[in-house]
């Protein structure tokens, strides 16, 4: 798993699951600590996910909405939809809706 910090955006690319949680925990906590905007998650290059990491996803999202502000899921492939929605998390996080497209 690789994380980028890119201002307000967190980009993770490879292969997000239950060995990873905790690196990507820690960067958005710290994200949110350390900046007063919300922070955008960039899944765009994860190639798999597994449902621990997604409850990563909601407790932060849940922590970020204490704290005023947002947490917001950008680039969230079909599978990752899917999963949100078969687990019931997508109840809990905040997607991004794609642009319309002209």
């Amino acid at each position: 798993m690789e994380i980028t910090n890119d201002g307000p955006r967190l980009v993770l690319a490879g292969q997000f699951d239950v060995r990873s949680t905790m690196d990507v925990r820690n960067a958005i906590y710290e994200h949110l600590e350390s900046r007063d905007d919300d922070v955008v998650v960039d899944l765009s290059e994860v190639t798999a996910v597994d449902v621990t990491a997604l409850k990563v996803l909601a407790v932060a999202t849940r922590y970020a909405e204490r704290h005023g502000r947002h947490l917001i899921l950008r680039g969230c492939r079909p599978a990752v939809r899917r999963l949100l929605h078969i687990s019931r998390l997508i109840r809990v996080v905040e997607v991004e809706k794609k642009a319309a497209s002209a």
